[in-house]
């Protein structure tokens, strides 16, 4: 836990800026990055949007990258315990002295004339980009893998022309901001794509294809798809998993990863196509190394097991898409286990009808609970949905509370799995993590 006093009044600044909500739009992004000397244009780049599996396709990009001895940014959103997890080289995340010293040269900054409109205050995201990218510039990273924080024409990410853009997978999300159709909301994060720059991708629906079939020809921009132009081969399920992988330039086989569910295999697959692209622009990166890094890959809060006896497994599925992919995983994972209780929350703007449908079958008992966040649904109002589909329910005010109450429930041979939101994720971490990562502070201050 931080005991420094401007670490805290750093993370209170930023997290402040909230109140200005979300703002899709690149003007803010651009003028604050040409205030800070334009960092982005001084290290190469991956950008990655999609619906699921950014953070984990990240991951893989970057651990192999990092194997094959290159200097390695990566910023991702959002964090689950410590805003520091959000910007990290090599694996290590950016310290809190450093995070203070950024944001107050963001913040002197941070407040700009804009013609017509007065002065323009840049949001939460749009200062945290800011000070990312001016961190992996002054370290000197040889290359920064970028996550869209939400859609990705108008993201404040969407100022760098990268190596290589990734877009995993795409599925209904934040409708709200990026349209009520799979094609509209492929449309905003088709919007990452530039003008001949390679494409990876993992979407499968026709009409998504479609959408970044015609974005891709427009900006003359080569797109490789998987289960097309690369592919999983021999896939062998299990803790540590085994897979062969088919691309573009050749084929390796027995490759091995940690990370649990089929759809893992199908993220790693994307992070070699990548590596594919990469070699091609001139980055060395060996099979040696590829494999390294997939094998030593581990990305906190999916399908992350954090105790045993019994085993507490941790994952950030807040859609009906992660949702399915997890219930595949978890319906594999079962057969080793004895019952599967499981703790669940919810924010109040998910579609939680489409997640619940795909976990409550497994449950054998399911404990209704809210994370320290002022969108979490009502534990009450959520039960009272749960109790429709599923007899065994019990409530708990905190995650904390409801980690106790699973263990008194569960046996040594049971399976715990807490999800719904990252947010949940993010406070049973907490309590799992230790004091050097705790940090009660940021406790709902996710962002």
């Amino acid at each position: 836990m931080s005991s420094h006093r401007p670490y805290q009044e750093t993370i209170e600044y930023l997290f402040g800026l909230q109140k200005y909500g979300v703002k899709l739009g690149l003007s803010n992004s651009v003028r604050l990055l040409e205030l800070m000397g334009a960092p982005q244009l001084a290290f190469r780049s991956v950008h990655i949007a999609g619906t699921n599996g950014k953070g984990s396709t990240a991951a893989f990009i970057t651990a192999m990258l990092q194997a094959a001895g290159h200097r390695v940014g990566l910023y991702t959103s959002p964090h689950l315990v410590s805003f520091t997890e959000r910007m990290r080289i090599n694996g290590v995340q950016i310290s809190e002295a450093k995070v203070v010293e950024l944001a107050q040269r963001v913040r002197e900054r941070a407040s700009f004339p804009v013609p017509g409109s007065g002065t323009a205050v840049p949001t939460f995201f749009e200062v945290t980009t800011a000070m990312a990218f001016t961190w992996f510039a002054e370290q000197q990273v040889d290359l920064a893998v970028i996550e869209v924080g939400m859609g990705g024409r108008l993201d404040a990410t969407n100022v760098i022309t990268p190596l290589l853009s990734v877009i995993t997978n795409i599925d209904l999300e934040h409708t709200e901001f990026l349209g009520t159709t799979l094609e509209l909301i492929a449309a905003e994060k088709a919007g990452i794509i530039k003008q001949g720059v390679p494409v990876v991708t993992g979407v499968v629906q026709p009409e998504v294809v479609a959408v970044l079939e015609r974005e891709a020809t427009e900006k003359q921009a080569p797109l490789y798809r998987l289960g097309k132009d690369f592919a999983a081969e021999s896939v062998v399920a299990g803790q540590r998993q085994v897979f062969g992988y088919r691309g573009r330039r050749g084929s390796c086989s027995a490759l091995e990863i940690g990370m649990i569910g089929r759809y893992q295999v199908d993220n790693a697959c994307l992070a070699l196509a990548a590596m594919e692209v990469l070699q091609e622009a001139g980055v060395a990166v060996d099979e040696a190394a590829m494999r390294r890094g997939l094998a030593n890959t581990r990305w906190e809060g999916r399908l992350e097991r954090v105790a045993a006896r019994p085993d507490i497994f941790l994952d950030g599925a807040h859609n009906p898409a992660s949702a399915r992919q997890l219930a595949a995983a978890v319906r594999a994972m079962k057969q080793s286990y004895r019952r599967l209780v499981l703790i669940i929350g919810i924010l109040g703007d998910k579609d939680r009808a489409g997640i619940l449908s795909q976990l409550l079958p497994l449950a054998d008992l399911v404990i209704v609970t809210k994370p320290n966040y002022s969108r979490a649904m009502d534990v009450e109002a959520l039960a009272t949905e749960v109790r429709q589909q599923h007899e065994t329910v019990e409530t708990t005010g905190t995650v904390a509370a409801a980690i106790a109450l699973a263990r008194h429930r569960a046996a040594p041979e049971d399976l715990v799995l807490i999800t719904g939101s990252l947010y949940v994720v993010g406070d049973a971490r907490a309590e799992f993590s230790g004091p050097d990562l705790d940090a009660p502070a940021l406790q709902g201050l996710k962002g």
